[in-house]
């Protein structure tokens, strides 16, 4: 059974999940946050924790405080941050990892990316599904920050994800002068579900996004 810890985040406190590396020690831990309609123990991260621990990667999940309360609204952005912040430190003090890597799904991702954004100490972010733009508002984007990240920046996302749209997240990538992998999953959605006809599985897309993952964290990091 995977340990589970308490994490005190200013007044309150979450729950957090560590999921070791299977049959190895962790080459790397990563923090994953979920996203806005998520939960530490929903599919897709679950799904993301057992591909990451296949590959030798530990990782810890959390809820962040308005899951951890059962309500719908996600928390403000400062307090997402605060949140992952205080799960990272207590990262650091249970495992004391060799490398570690922030990030997460959609709106967890770009809670870590605005840490990161600030100086916040890791050794590179891994952003799932990075929502630029709510669907169909291209316009409203959410990359004024990016361009300050210094760290190592490793991004999968979907042809097929409505929260980004190829073109013009190339064009924010121009600004950008972390070294930033992007990658673009073929015909995933922003969960990187498949259709049926691309011939491919969802889990297959989760072990191609494992792999490059912890080929990105060897060689990069």
């Amino acid at each position: 059974m995977s340990p589970a810890w308490t994490v005190a985040v200013g007044g309150d406190t979450t729950s957090a999940v560590y999921d070791p590396a299977l049959g190895s020690a962790d080459a790397a831990v990563f923090v994953c946050a979920h996203g806005a309609g998520g939960n530490m123990s929903d599919r897709s991260v679950v799904a993301t924790a057992n591909a990451m621990r296949a590959r030798g990667i530990g990782v810890v999940r959390f809820n962040f405080l308005y899951k951890e309360k059962k309500r719908g609204r996600p928390d403000q952005m400062p307090v997402l941050q605060e949140t992952v912040a205080a799960v990272v430190e207590r990262t650091r003090t249970e495992l004391r990892p060799k490398r570690l890597v922030i990030g997460g799904r959609s709106m967890g991702g770009r809670a870590a990316s605005m840490l990161a954004a600030e100086g916040f100490a890791a050794d590179g972010l891994l952003l799932l599904a990075y929502p630029l733009h709510p669907p169909g508002k291209p316009n409203q984007l959410r990359d004024a920050h990016l361009s300050k990240i210094a760290m190592p920046v490793c991004c999968f996302c979907g042809t097929r994800d409505p929260f980004v749209t190829r073109e013009i997240m190339e064009r924010v990538l121009e600004k950008v002068t972390a070294p930033w992998e992007m990658h673009w999953v073929e015909g995933a959605d922003h969960s990187f579900h498949v259709l049926k006809s691309s011939g491919r599985t969802d889990a297959a897309v989760m072990s191609d996004i494992a792999d490059t993952s912890r080929h990105w964290m060897d060689h990069t990091l």
